[in-house]
């Protein structure tokens, strides 16, 4: 981890928009954001959140089926975009559709499911991951990594 972590503790749904301005103001430093947590945890209520908070007027749902998600934003950057690898059988079909090509854009991504990818994540991310504490809080641990950094390149 180089860029330090943060936990918020007994978040609520109210204290979710605060959490997804955090993230939205750490996007122009690392755009690639991977969001870990059992489903139902709220990484999709999380990302609305984080979208909101980059200027996202859109009506936004998870990309389930469709892979990934493209919102017009509008407070400093253009577009975001809202990825989820729940249901792709293996790394190919995502580096297929052009997950690489999207990481590398420079562009805000949002991504849930990424351990169904491990090889195509960019050296510089951020993960998120929530954990249920009860129904209506939930943990949230924030931490930023760059391989590169940590490997000396």
């Amino acid at each position: 981890m180089t860029g330090g972590g943060k936990v918020y503790r007994h978040v609520d749904r109210e204290a979710l928009k605060d959490v997804g301005a955090a993230i939205a103001r750490q996007m122009e430093h690392v755009p690639v954001w991977l969001f870990y947590g059992e489903m139902g945890a709220g990484k999709t209520t999380l990302i609305k959140e984080v979208c909101r908070a980059l200027g996202v007027e859109d009506a936004m749902s998870s990309p389930s089926f469709s892979i990934v998600n493209e919102y017009a934003a509008g407070i400093g950057v253009e577009k975001v975009f809202h990825f989820d690898f729940y249901r792709i059988r293996n790394e190919a079909e995502a580096f297929d559709i052009g997950a690489e090509e999207y990481f590398y854009s420079g562009y805000p991504c949002l991504v849930e499911w990424p351990e169904k990818i491990p090889g195509l994540i960019p050296p510089k991310a951020a993960s998120v991951t929530l954990s249920i504490d009860n129904e209506t809080q939930r943990t949230i641990a924030i931490s930023i990594h760059d391989r590169e950094e940590e490997n000396g390149l």
